[in-house]
């Protein structure tokens, strides 16, 4: 067995050996061999050649955004000769993609998460993965074949429009870029931020929401979505912005002016008014997507805390850090907190089978506001096992951190999440109240039928003419 995929005392414990008890009746067997070899081809060939892809943007911004690490393609060529090729389109609802469920995707998602070539390798990684499912979907057949084929293909990449900076985009109806019918064109005007993708040269199409019907009384009908290529006039990229000083190059997330963009009527995507509608289908799975590698990283972080615990240089007190029962409850709660995070993923994902995005809103906002959450504990007690290398770029950790700080904002604030579910939970408030009041009332009268008279919990001895209790 390879040093490279060992990963427990035993030796090696393959990826569908470890698929929960509670997904496995939802896992085929082709999903179990492909689930397999994608956790080979994550730890002996991409893990490995992260590093030389870090090496391969080079340093300066001019560099970083401008490059195409070669090991890139080297790497989706062995991707495709394993059949590791655009595993993401569920089978229930595409014909393009590999045929896997959001649930047999989402375990594989988990080991892609722990590397930062093998999604783009495997053509599974963001914004690319929503938006070839918004193509897909919604695209009609010229639009599928100008832009959903190339993507497929891996030879070129795509932009995410959406947040504003001059809005609070958390409420998607706030967005302001118009959309305006000009004879057979269109004509876009506005602001974006946060554009992911928009800085990789291989960057052809983005897709973008705007307002077309900014009076519409229905403010979920206003928007739409529109095709907008890359090269067209009128588009100004000014920055990439950074979170914590990365600036995830080469694929980048920026600010861009779009001042009288004109494209042909055509580029609409299903029809004006609908872009809400399919906004909200891209990020259902997408968000299930985001949840699995969150829980890949944070997998990570715990294989590299429990290396540094039991490092037998590193003996601060003359004793291994594994002999320190602060840390062996922080490698505990860590386990406990990680597994019930993908139990919680796969539920959303198995939810999302049996009906779609829409019927598991309550599992989705689940997983999304508790598994960032999850990651970043995890990583915060792996940083802090390995001390000042930890903050500094000796090891992945801090940049791990600070993505995993960005999910808890990527695809809705926990607040909106938070707000959702609570609202939806306090609907069954009343039933709830109307249900105990009827188990009190039948209590009761259960008391007298047995001879015992019923007590005001506040009024002890009421009922033997004690009067008030004192407390």
């Amino acid at each position: 067995m390879s040093e490279l995929l060992l990963n427990s005392q035993h030796g090696h414990l393959s990826a569908s050996q470890r698929i929960p008890a509670i997904a496995r009746p939802f896992v085929s067997e082709r999903a179990a061999k492909t689930l397999d070899l994608v956790e080979k081809f994550v730890e002996e060939e991409c893990l490995p050649h992260d590093e030389v892809y870090i090496r391969q943007i080079g340093e300066t911004t001019q560099q970083r955004f401008s490059s195409h690490p070669s090991v890139i393609e080297d790497l989706k060529k062995k991707a495709k000769e394993l059949g590791l090729w655009n595993m993401f389109l569920p089978k229930a609802h595409f014909k393009e993609g590999a045929g896997f469920s959001n649930l047999e995707y989402g375990l594989m998602a988990e080991y892609l998460g722990k590397s930062r070539t093998a999604s783009e390798a495997t053509n599974c990684a963001a914004p690319d993965t929503g938006n070839m499912e918004v193509l897909a979907k919604y695209g009609n057949d010229a639009q599928k074949k100008r832009w959903l084929e190339p993507l497929l293909a891996g030879r070129i990449r795509s932009g995410f429009l959406m947040t504003e900076p001059q809005v609070a985009s958390s409420d998607a109806t706030n967005i302001e870029m118009t959309i305006k019918r000009d004879g057979d064109s269109y004509v876009l005007n506005g602001s974006k931020w946060w554009s992911s993708g928009i800085g990789d040269p291989r960057c052809e199409i983005y897709i973008v929401l705007g307002k077309t019907d900014p009076n519409n009384s229905d403010k979920y009908k206003q928007q739409s979505v529109i095709l907008v290529p890359h090269n067209t006039p009128g588009i100004t990229i000014h920055r990439m912005l950074s979170v914590f000083g990365y600036d995830d190059a080469p694929h980048g997330h920026g600010h861009v002016t779009f001042t009288n963009v004109r494209v042909p009527a055509s580029n609409m995507v299903l029809g004006e008014g609908d872009g809400f509608k399919i906004i909200q289908g891209r990020l259902g799975p997408g968000r299930i997507h985001h949840a699995m590698r969150s829980i890949g990283a944070a997998e990570k972080a715990l294989e590299w805390f429990l290396a540094r615990i039991n490092d037998e240089r590193k003996k601060p007190f003359g004793e291994m850090l594994n002999k320190h029962g602060i840390m062996l409850d922080r490698v505990a709660r860590s386990r406990i907190e990680i597994d019930a995070a993908r139990l919680a993923v796969l539920n959303a994902a198995i939810t999302i089978d049996e009906s779609d995005a829409k019927g598991a809103l309550k599992e989705i906002a689940e997983v999304k506001v508790l598994v960032p959450q999850v990651n970043l504990d995890v990583i915060d007690r792996a940083i802090q096992a390995y001390g000042g290398a930890g903050v500094s770029q000796e090891t992945p950790l801090a940049a791990m951190y600070s993505n995993g700080r960005t999910m808890r904002i990527v695809d809705g604030p926990d607040e909106v999440h938070l707000l959702q579910l609570g609202k939806n939970e306090n609907k069954r408030g009343p039933a709830h109240k109307k249900r105990l009041e009827a188990q009190k009332r039948k209590g009761e009268e259960l008391c007298r039928k047995y001879g015992i008279e019923p007590k005001d919990p506040l009024y002890l001895g009421r009922s033997t003419g004690e009067g008030k209790s004192k407390l």
